[in-house]
């Protein structure tokens, strides 16, 4: 069976150039993770009802990730888990842009601007990820909105600097000093000139952020620092499962655990393909 599944593979790429298979394969994976988004929001909450009849069962056909201490299904909480985690990431994510490209555009102002945006950068970068999220999430209440807070404001710094360094770049091209000697303002230069060759760089570094928004996610609420535990989110199914992984019940960790793994490199896959279409090398190949 393997091998006929490795047979139909090769013949769907077969005959495709490199961008048409770049694009097949952003479409596939975008394809399973707005279909894991729809699911989880789709599903019926009833469908996490306690079953004390049918707890801590081994996986089977019924019940594919099996079931946990209160019987409900794993499937069904890691789905659900799984399209929050998607959630939370997108709302942290598109606030991360929205800073880095406000701060990018605010170092361009002149010097005292772009040290300032320089020292904010480094000041957020000596300060562990993980441990500025708990102390933010801590600070505005705990809950989904600390958590999207919390990763929102740790995770703008390296597109920060790329969009700073894209726009030292572009103020020394030849036509941007044309457009200042015919008398164009600095909001023309910066919306005619500038923003659209930050877009796909942008673009590409908001899809890069996803995993790592994802992940930290994820992080603080194992900790307990995060989403409430009511909320059937992957950290609590993690922190939860620890304490049942030494009667031999490994499904509980394992299958939400791979699914979190699946969902990160999904991500990381798209950001490496967009990057081939969006890099002029690459992008007619």
């Amino acid at each position: 069976m393997s091998t006929a599944v490795v047979t139909a593979n090769k013949g769907v790429f077969r005959g495709l150039n490199l961008r048409q298979k770049t694009l097949l394969i952003i479409g596939l994976t975008s394809l399973l993770l707005l279909t894991i988004v729809f699911s989880s929001v789709t599903m019926n909450e009833d469908s996490l009802k306690t079953d004390f009849g049918s707890k801590n069962l081994n996986p089977s056909a019924e019940h594919p990730f099996g079931t946990d201490w209160m019987g409900r299904d794993m499937f069904i909480r890691t789905v659900k888990g799984l399209g929050l985690s998607i959630l939370v990431g997108a709302f942290a994510s598109t606030i991360s842009t929205v800073l880095a490209v406000v701060l990018g555009l605010l170092s361009s102002a002149g010097k005292v601007a772009d040290s300032f945006v320089s020292w904010l950068v480094d000041l957020f970068l000596s300060i562990p990820h993980l441990l500025l999220i708990i102390l933010i999430s801590i600070g505005l209440g705990g809950g989904a909105y600390g958590v999207i807070m919390g990763v929102a404001l740790t995770h703008w710094t390296s597109l920060t600097r790329v969009v700073r360094a894209e726009i030292k770049q572009l103020k020394t091209q030849e036509y941007i000093h044309i457009s200042k000697n015919l008398g164009k303002s600095k909001w023309w230069i910066a919306t005619k000139h500038i923003l659209p060759h930050l877009i796909p760089q942008i673009l590409l570094g908001t899809i890069l952020m996803f995993p790592h928004a994802i992940l930290h996610e994820a992080s603080v609420t194992f900790l307990g620092f995060g989403l409430s535990p009511h909320e059937p989110a992957i950290g609590i199914i993690l922190s939860e499962s620890m304490k049942y992984l030494s009667a031999g019940y490994w499904w509980l960790a394992f299958f939400p655990g791979l699914s979190l793994l699946i969902v990160v490199l999904a991500f990381d896959m798209i950001g490496d393909n967009l990057g081939k279409i969006i890099d002029p090398k690459t992008a007619h190949e």
